[in-house]
């Protein structure tokens, strides 16, 4: 029987930023601090500078730190009024997954449960994927391929999908503001939650990647009360594919623009050789000899 699909659905309403999905996604996937310098034998390690944004210490999505807490500090002119979004971000697991497309081995697969998920042992460290994802998810981290590492991302907990258990972030989350299950069922709960809070005065609640207008639908979407952009989203991001034939169009409309000023620039070329060389066949002109006055007459003898 088909697995259905599964994901979250994250209510940034509800988030009160306390880091317990980072701390749980750490534990459970056995991922290492985001040190500077990690520590050894002898060595204390070294901890990363404090980012001075707000109360985030990590800043973004690592190698290390598969889920990431956005703070967003929001002011009225003023600064009498202010605002703080938050969100927890993940990789969203597109239903047209960019960095799936562009896998030149196989290591990106779409799971039973449709998940995306990287096969690290097959992947060869390329970093296609890294240049496909318009979200910034994905990085490169471990002495694999020669110290170029392997893709490292959000599996949505793949092995605690094939044991029938919640993803450990959402597990953890304390208001529930990461929710884990089949993706139609959240997205009709999100729609209810949306209707709930723009009746509540909250006139810019929307969700995000619930449909298919954002790569096919994202298996990870949002509820946001304010714009994508707002929330370090993009509004539009496209599958590579999608800009293909516009990239080809004008490959080759510029590679026929180059062979014809190619072409012109030989004829011109070839016209001026054949005219050199009617110019050094020609021959020279006649010059008319110099005038010579006639020889002097001689007279006879008897005159």
């Amino acid at each position: 029987m088909a697995q259905v699909a599964v994901g979250f659905y994250t209510d940034t309403s509800v988030c009160i930023g306390c880091k317990a999905c980072q701390v749980a996604c750490h534990q459970w996937n056995a991922l290492p601090a985001d040190l500077a310098e990690q520590p050894a034998e002898g060595n204390a390690g070294r901890a990363n500078p404090i980012t001075g944004a707000s109360y985030d210490n990590t800043g973004s999505l690592t190698a290390n730190n598969w889920r990431h807490v956005k703070f967003i500090e929001q002011f009225s002119e003023d600064r009498k009024e202010a605002a703080w979004l938050m969100m927890s971000d993940v990789c969203k697991h597109c239903v047209n997954a960019p960095c799936l497309e562009v896998c030149p081995t196989g290591a990106i697969i779409r799971t039973e449960f449709d998940t995306v998920y990287i096969q690290e042992n097959t992947c060869n460290g390329c970093r296609d994927c890294i240049a496909a994802c318009p979200f910034g998810v994905i990085h490169m981290a471990g002495p694999e391929n020669e110290g170029a590492g392997t893709a490292k991302k959000c599996t949505l907990c793949y092995d605690r999908l094939q044991n029938s258990l919640v993803p450990a972030c959402a597990q953890a989350c304390p208001t529930e503001s990461i929710q884990f299950g089949p993706i139609e069922e959240m997205k009709v709960r999100a729609e209810a939650r949306v209707q709930q809070l723009q009746s509540e005065g909250f006139t810019k609640a929307k969700l995000y990647g619930a449909d298919a207008e954002i790569l096919g639908g994202l298996n990870s979407f949002y509820l946001l009360l304010d714009e994508p952009e707002v929330y370090g989203l993009p509004r539009a991001p496209k599958v590579p594919s999608t800009t293909v034939p516009s990239s080809s169009a004008f490959s080759i409309i510029t590679a026929l623009l180059m062979a014809l000023a190619a072409l012109f620039s030989f004829r011109t070329r070839r016209a001026d050789e054949d005219d050199g060389e009617g110019e050094a066949a020609a021959p020279p002109a006649e010059v008319p000899p110099p005038d010579v006055p006639p020889p002097p007459r001689k007279e006879a003898a008897g005159d």
